[in-house]
Parts: structure tokens; sequence; C-alpha cells
């Protein structure tokens, strides 16, 4: 039996994956890639990804809609209520809220984390509100976010987005309900901490992410990630891991299913 995979975050919206679009689609669909799941990072391509969410492609193409904290400088005052009234108008076509978070090294550079956490919690409430998962963005910012999810009570909890950090930091998630995103980080040797992490992991709690066109993968470096490197990923994955790849590969589709409702 072929082995499928969904990739659960990848920003298939951008201008990278203009040319030859639909190939890329056929290529996806021949390794077994049967969905891809893409938020958004502000109003700039809100209405780009919903426009993917809803056309008819080889494979199922689902999305997210949510404002990164890479770009809270380019949003204006009225960004966060635009983006609640869009979100109840196309809820029945997202599958989620995200990318959201907070980039401790954004903030370092803006002096904006207030404004971070704001938006944050602003969005996490909004993905309760619409029982939805949230997609989650961090780094440097473990001990920010996982207090804010806490008092939050994310109720439909969602991904840590590209997960790299500590065996304790990976179980803080879990028991808050969230599953972690793999990617290209465990195709890099020198990814210790990470690799030894998702080793030791729940098969549970993990879900495969490219998160391209950025992200490349171990050797890649310097060139646009695709969403055709998932089973690469899955590959690195399975080094690390004790059980056989089919029961991998069908657990990981088990967690997808579990956080979202599609």
């Amino acid at each position: 039996m072929p082995l499928e995979f969904t990739d659960t975050h990848c920003h298939l919206d951008f201008e990278s994956f203009t040319v030859n679009f639909n190939q890329l689609l056929l290529d996806c669909k021949r390794l077994g890639i049967s969905r891809i799941i893409v938020p958004s990072i502000g109003p700039q391509n809100w209405q780009a990804v919903l426009a993917l969410g809803q056309a008819d492609y080889p494979i199922s193409i689902f999305v997210a809609l949510g404002i990164h904290p890479w770009f809270l400088n380019e949003i204006d005052g009225d960004a966060l209520e635009s983006l609640k009234k869009l979100a109840y108008k196309h809820q029945n076509n997202i599958v989620a809220i995200g990318e959201a978070g907070i980039d401790g090294k954004v903030a370092e550079a803006h002096n904006n984390l207030s404004r971070q956490i704001e938006v944050f919690q602003t969005q996490i409430a909004l993905a309760n509100q619409l029982a939805k998962p949230i997609i989650v963005h961090h780094r440097r910012s473990h001990q920010h976010i996982q207090p804010i999810l806490r008092r939050s009570s994310c109720s439909h909890g969602g991904i840590i987005h590209a997960f790299s950090g500590s065996y304790q930091q990976a179980k803080n998630y879990l028991d808050l309900g969230f599953k972690l995103g793999v990617g290209g980080t465990i195709t890099y040797p020198r990814a210790e901490k990470t690799l030894k992490t998702v080793s030791k992991l729940p098969l549970s709690s993990l879900v495969l992410e490219t998160d391209a066109p950025s992200m490349p993968l171990y050797g890649q470096q310097g060139r646009d990630n695709s969403p055709r490197n998932i089973p690469s990923i899955f590959e690195s994955l399975c080094l690390l891991r004790s059980e056989p790849e089919e029961n991998i590969a069908q657990q990981l589709q088990s967690n997808v299913d579990s956080i979202f409702k599609f």
C-alpha cells in the first residue's frame, strides 16, 4: 500500500511556486502527498490563500488565516478586526488560525514584544471562538509562548510549527494539547538537540511540514524548499524512530486528522 503524507505547513501562495504550479501539485500527488495546509502571514495574502483553498486541484489544499509576527509593522490598527470578520465569514473554508506567534529575534530588533503578545493572544481567542486549532510560530520565545497558551486554554490545540527545543519544552506543548511540526531541521546532523528530542517523543505528537519555500533541507541550502521534500523529511524521521515505516506514516496522518476538521 503506497504511503500517504500531509504537508502541514507550506506557503504555496508565495511567488516561488507560480511557475509550473500545477506540475508541482501533480508531482506531490505522485509522491503520495495528498494534502497541503497553507497558512497566511497577514492581510497581504489572505485573499490569495483563500483562493487556493477554494480551487480544484489534483491534491487537497486547506488554508489558515492569521497574522505572522514578522509582519506586524506592515499592518494597520484595523487588521485584527479585519482578520476576525474574514475568519468568521470563511469559517467553513479554513481549518485553522495562523500563522501566529511570537518571534524573539524580531522583538529585539523592533522592540515590539508587547505588541506581538497582544496580537498572538487575540488570535488564540479567535481560534477558540471558532473552535479551530492554531498554527504557532516561535523563535527564541518558548518562555513567552508556553505561559500564554497555558492561560488561554486553547480548546482545539494546534501545531507548534518548526519545533526546535528541548524534550521538556516539547512535553510542555504536548500537555497543552499541541502537536509538533517536524521539518527540514531534522535533516541536519548538527541539530543534535532536536534530533534527540524527536527520537524520544511519542509518535502521536508529531506531524510533517516543509515551511516551503523556507527551511531548505540539508545539502539544499541556498535553494527554495518544496513540498516535494516531504518524503525526504519522512525518511529522516524514520531514521530516528524504531517503528516500521508504514506505521509511522499511518500515525502521522492520524495525528493530522486529530487536529484539523477537513
